[in-house]
């Protein structure tokens, strides 16, 4: 099995790239290690990474949470909730750059990010109810700051999805933008960020 979580240094950028293609890039309790492993090295990393990029290999960005695992134990409880936690609380800026499905789980890992570039194809839903599943990662907080509560209630309430175009609408995406245009325009907002005093921007972020 390769790397389910890869990890690159671009100067002061560093990306981590969901690399499951096969399988949708579902949430499988070893790609959350990795992640949390990957996360911690940025994290130690301090100063010496400015900006942080989060995507996904293939055209679906997470189909969220593997449910072959559902009902496996995590090592710890709230496991999954803690790793999406210490990835929104990095002193850098984390942008996601969100093409195809990113649902329920994905939505998730997504709204961890202080920015949000969506491909044309994205399409963003909250399908917890659809599995008999109540969300305990983040997304009943994170979901309504982004988008207001009655925007939430009805994004989690019918599970229907929101596509790239509607989610800038609604500031659930930053931006959307041309897929082929994506990859670029991440990395390219996130060296301005990455040139920018790390004292301020990450102040900023604490603030």
């Amino acid at each position: 099995m390769g790397e389910l979580v890869l990890f690159e240094r671009r100067g002061d950028v560093a990306v981590l790239t969901l690399n499951r293609a096969d399988k949708r890039n579902a949430l499988n309790l070893a790609l959350w290690g990795e992640l949390e492993t990957h996360v911690a090295a940025i994290e130690a990393l301090g100063e010496a990474i400015g900006a942080v990029v989060l995507r996904a290999a293939g055209p679906v960005f997470c189909a969220g949470n593997d449910l072959k695992e559902r009902g496996v134990a995590a090592p710890c409880a709230n496991y999954q909730a803690s790793i999406v936690t210490k990835l929104a609380q990095l002193p850098q800026p984390v942008i996601v750059a969100v093409q195809g499905g990113c649902f329920t789980g994905g939505l998730e890992l997504a709204l961890a990010g202080d920015i949000v570039l969506a491909g044309e194809s994205a399409s963003f839903a909250d399908t917890h109810g659809k599995f008999a599943l109540v969300p305990v990662w983040g997304m009943s907080q994170r979901l309504p700051r982004r988008v207001g509560q009655w925007k939430a209630r009805e994004i989690s309430f019918t599970g229907l999805p929101v596509s790239g175009a509607e989610a800038a609408r609604i500031g659930l995406a930053n931006h959307c933008l041309p897929d082929a245009e994506l990859e670029a325009r991440t990395l390219e907002m996130a060296e301005a960020i990455a040139a920018q005093s790390r004292h301020s921007v990450f102040a900023y972020k604490r603030l």
